[in-house]
């Protein structure tokens, strides 16, 4: 990560100056909704859907404490997704306009928040990918560590032991399998001792072989801001 100047610090403290709170499966944007806020994530977690034409709902990513969401309002005036609340949450809304003045006052930190953004889409990608390309226990496998962590990226506390905070459909509805079939692969995975689970939280028993059978790239940690201009 990068060091900030204080009028980078004052800034990013600016986006968090609103605050909106909301609770456990409260939708804050549905797709088509027209878009003229972006928001940060302050407390709570997350997840942004489309819904395809059979009814299916494909979740494209979970969203964590200090990610920025609704970034497409920066491209377009209605929401290509909808954003819903999967615990209670803080939301620190701010206009659009605001990251045009971010780019004409502090673009060094404009320019890192975009980069943070891209690096969200990398990781959803992979995981879109692996839909068509890995099998079931290795998708599974893969938002297991991915979760874990994204938590650790808020919380370096967080071992091998974490609360998951989705259900197993939520799971499948990520990865393109049904619930029936999320629990078959957890089984699994807890019968090959990769996994551990009970009271709500998921232990990574074997964090080696699991990174192995899921091909897993932590997208976070391979972030490289090295390109901004250092500071004055």
């Amino acid at each position: 990560m990068i060091v900030l100047t204080p009028d980078e610090q004052d800034a990013l403290a600016r986006l968090g100056e609103r605050q909106r709170r909301l609770r456990r499966n409260a939708v804050l944007l549905s797709e088509n909704d027209r878009l003229s806020e972006l928001f940060v994530l302050k407390e709570g977690m997350m997840m942004s859907y489309v819904l395809l034409d059979d009814g299916r709902r494909q979740i494209l990513r979970f969203i964590f404490p200090g990610d920025v969401l609704a970034t497409p309002a920066l491209a377009y005036t209605r929401s290509p997704e909808t954003l819903m609340a999967l615990t209670d949450i803080v939301v620190c809304p701010f206009d659009r306009s605001v990251m045009a003045t971010m780019f004409a006052t502090t673009p060094r930190l404009a320019a890192a928040i975009m980069a943070l953004d891209q690096a969200e889409r990398v990781a959803m990608t992979d995981r879109l990918a692996a839909i068509g390309r890995t099998s079931a226990k290795a998708r599974v496998a893969a938002l297991l560590l991915e979760i874990r962590d994204r938590l650790r990226t808020g919380d370096r506390r967080i071992g091998n032991c974490f609360v998951l905070g989705i259900t197993q459909e939520e799971i499948g509805d990520a990865t393109g399998l049904t619930a029936v079939h999320v629990n078959r692969m957890l089984r699994q995975l807890e019968e090959e001792g990769m996994i551990g689970r009970g009271g709500g939280r998921v232990t990574l028993l074997n964090e080696a072989r699991l990174v192995r059978t899921a091909n897993y790239i932590d997208r976070h940690a391979a972030i490289d801001l090295g390109w901004l201009p250092a500071l004055a």
